[in-house]
């Protein structure tokens, strides 16, 4: 049997916000605040968001692809485990993305907040191994270029 194709990326996203180092590990860590700008969206119909924010907790994210999508009414799952968390500097987490119940990616992505002035500098840094029919590096960091965006909304709202 041959190998199924897997693409190896490594992308980093960075974002500089006008809220401390703790606000900003509120909004990466609180599910109430992370459900808005990392699950909620106009462009799918959410089902589920789950999570236990602890070393070893979990988090659970599955939704339904819009009518107006490529994929209408199929299922996106992302099943994530935290791996370290330090208070206000650091979350690093692992997870895996299904599509319609194919898995599409597994990835590593660690969120370092780093105090600049008044505000927060946020890195994040995607490790990410992609299988066949997935999206691919440049989509997905398109996606998190808008998450992180969606979360400085958040922080300035």
């Amino acid at each position: 049997m041959p190998d199924a194709a897997v693409t190896h990326a490594t992308f980093i996203v960075e974002r500089s916000y006008k809220a401390s180092p703790a606000k900003v590990f509120a909004a990466l860590s609180d599910p109430a605040i992370k459900r808005l700008w990392f699950a909620a969206s106009d462009h799918h119909e959410l089902v589920a968001f789950d999570s236990d924010f602890r070393p070893g907790g979990t988090q659970h994210l599955e939704y339904k692809f819009g009518d107006n999508s490529p994929f209408p009414g199929v299922s996106l799952t992302d099943d994530s485990a935290f791996q370290a968390i330090v208070p206000d500097s650091r979350i690093v987490s692992s997870s895996m993305m299904a599509i319609g119940g194919r898995p599409m990616s597994v990835s590593l992505t660690t969120y370092e907040l780093l105090p600049d002035g008044e505000g927060t500098d946020l890195v994040c840094t995607n490790q990410v191994a992609f299988f066949e029919n997935s999206d691919g590096p440049v989509m997905r960091e398109q996606g998190w270029r808008v998450l992180l965006d969606k979360l400085g909304a958040v922080l300035e709202g």
